[in-house]
């Protein structure tokens, strides 16, 4: 079966939405890299929970996304406190943003994805954690200066 352009889309967006709850999972449990990707893959990835179905996700991207973000995760996290320029080291962000960041500081060291499209969609993942604050905001600021850092040439 092949699948639609909108629906390779909705699945890449679900890996980045697990790909930043992984990482958060990860830096809150002793859990490894491997085991965090196996938990995702056989109980969110297309399951059921309480009668609402979760969206299958690209495991592709999510796998990458996973990868880059563990073993970068210094530079990562220092492009990230650069871009926090209100002097707020990433130590004392919220774990989610902080997962987020990662994530998507992963995505801008692959040059596969567009970087204003990485941004989009984690200013969109940022408004599924945070529906009425400001963090979606702020998060397209910090991804806007991580990326033109990250690839200047795709600016």
């Amino acid at each position: 079966m092949s699948l639609s352009g909108n629906q390779k889309r909705k699945m890449k967006s679900a890996a980045r939405l697990y790909a930043v709850q992984a990482l958060f999972q990860m830096e809150h449990s002793s859990q490894t890299i491997d085991q965090v990707r196996l938990e995702f893959l056989d109980h969110r990835f297309g399951a059921t929970y309480e009668g609402s179905e979760m969206q299958e996700g690209d495991i592709d991207l999510f796998s990458r996304v996973l990868e880059q973000a563990v073993n970068y995760q210094a530079p990562i996290d220092q492009q990230t406190d650069r871009a926090l320029v209100a002097k707020w080291p990433i130590a004392r962000i919220d774990p989610t943003l902080r997962a987020l960041f990662r994530a998507a500081g992963a995505e801008f060291r692959e040059t596969g994805t567009p970087p204003k499209v990485v941004i989009s969609e984690y200013v969109d993942v940022a408004r599924a954690f945070f529906p009425e604050g400001k963090e979606p905001s702020f998060v397209n600021a910090v991804l806007d200066h991580m990326a033109r850092e990250a690839r200047p040439e795709a600016f």
